[in-house]
């Protein structure tokens, strides 16, 4: 195992601390590195649909399934849902589940995929002629054109026949409406400039631009192909309708809202990271086309999601409770950040995840598993190490730790490699139990 206890040795009691407390439960299952990431549902009929990047994979479900010993008598509960690969997974093995998440259009993706099990055969290809006939004719559906991407994203032809195909979308009956979206919001990375890259959308002057009604076209295709495929893999299909997931729009951090079937047994899931990424500028394209009206609508959603993004905003009387996390803040003061908003967004993500983790040990069955991918992360040379605070804050809130799995080890930007030296950073599945 890679040695991180001497890169925080030199950075405070706190984290020296931690990384003694639980040396004997961190241990390598690099194995696990390929199922942390989106890159494994490329080929996954269903979920490939969509490129929802921050996702893990479908086998990494699968492995925790087993590996807890799940069977089709328990109840799976995933409170980050994103596109719904824990539901999807947990389905096809006849577990049912439910998922939450607060970002709309991840709530969206996840219910729509689990829509297609009611699509026969020929039905996608046959509304996608229905469709094209209505597009020319129709008025463009309305979007949030004061959000300055939307002005910058598409050249004004392809803008227009993207509204044109979202109205006519929009009068399709259920469940082909949710389907038909789902393939629109899978078509605007293509049909733009726009790459989703990093913590927000990049430009991309230089991009082949796909026309809307093949790129959609395409889409079709492919879902028709997928159903075909896993209708093959797994011949009682139909027999999932009995165990389809409930997909919620709700936030992790007030489960008192949320109608469970009976407590969960399990949580398989990854939170967002502490890494500045904003969700609402990644995915700010579906959300002007559907689920916001302007920019003070999408601002609403930024400021109401996990506040993990550097854009967090904390009040004063906004503490981290964990000793490390103040020992973080309280070195960062004397930095130079070249970011000044940076603590905000730790002391926000910590302050959010223990509410969340709290809400768990309340809402699960005694004796659940928790599986669940975190990133440590690293700012201005001061390592954080997110694994550790998490599981200790578990312990408090009624978990037992049984281990913490290193999955991988990620890299530093060059800028910190050059000024702080290399010191890898864990990409880690924490493993607790409810007690």
């Amino acid at each position: 195992m890679q040695n991180q206890t001497e890169g925080y040795k030199s950075q405070g009691k706190e984290r020296l601390r931690l990384e003694k407390r639980y040396k004997s439960l961190l241990r390598e299952d690099l194995r696990l590195g390929e199922l942390v990431s989106y890159v494994g549902n490329k080929r996954i009929p269903l979920l490939r649909l969509y490129r929802y990047k921050e996702a893990f994979a479908f086998e990494f479900v699968r492995h925790f399934i087993r590996r807890f010993g799940l069977t089709t008598r328990d109840y799976i509960f995933d409170p980050f849902a994103g596109m719904g690969t824990t539901l999807f997974a947990s389905m096809l093995q006849g577990i049912p589940s439910i998922g939450i998440d607060k970002l709309p259009i991840a709530a969206f993706v996840a219910k729509a995929i689990h829509s297609l099990l009611y699509i026969e055969n020929g039905d996608l290809r046959n509304t996608f002629e229905t469709l094209k006939q209505k597009v020319d004719a129709i008025d463009p559906a309305p979007v949030a054109m004061d959000v300055r991407i939307m002005k910058l994203a598409f050249d004004e032809d392809i803008l227009l026949r993207l509204r044109k195909w979202k109205a006519a979308i929009n009068e399709l009956p259920q469940p082909l409406k949710d389907i038909f979206l789902l393939l629109f919001f899978s078509i605007l990375e293509a049909t733009s400039y726009t790459s989703k890259d990093g913590q927000f959308l990049r430009l991309k002057r230089e991009k082949h631009l796909l026309y809307p009604d093949d790129a959609i076209l395409n889409k079709v295709f492919q879902a028709e192909q997928d159903l075909e495929h896993i209708r093959w893999l797994f011949p009682s299909w139909n027999g999932f309708r009995n165990c389809l997931p409930k997909v919620i729009l709700g936030d992790t951090m007030n489960l008192g809202e949320i109608s469970f079937d009976r407590p969960p047994t399990a949580i398989i899931t990854s939170p967002p990271y502490a890494n500045r990424y904003d969700y609402t500028r990644s995915y700010c394209l579906e959300l002007c086309f559907h689920f916001v009206r302007n920019f003070e609508e999408l601002k609403a959603i930024r400021f109401g999601i996990l506040r993990s993004h550097i854009e967090s905003k904390v009040s004063q009387q906004e503490k981290p409770s964990h000793p490390a996390v103040q020992e973080v803040i309280e070195t960062l003061k004397s930095k130079h950040l070249n970011n000044p908003k940076i603590p905000h967004m730790i002391i926000g993500y910590f302050i959010d995840m223990e509410k969340a983790i709290y809400e768990w040990s309340h809402t699960l069955a005694s004796g659940a598993r928790v599986a669940m991918v975190v990133d440590n992360v690293r700012f201005e040379g001061e390592l954080i190490p997110v694994d550790l605070v998490l599981s200790e804050v578990a312990e408090e809130a009624g978990f037992e730790v049984k281990e913490i799995l290193i999955a991988r080890y990620k890299g530093n930007s060059s800028q910190q490699m050059k000024r702080y030296g290399r010191v890898p950073v864990r990409e880690s599945i924490v493993v607790w139990k409810k007690q």
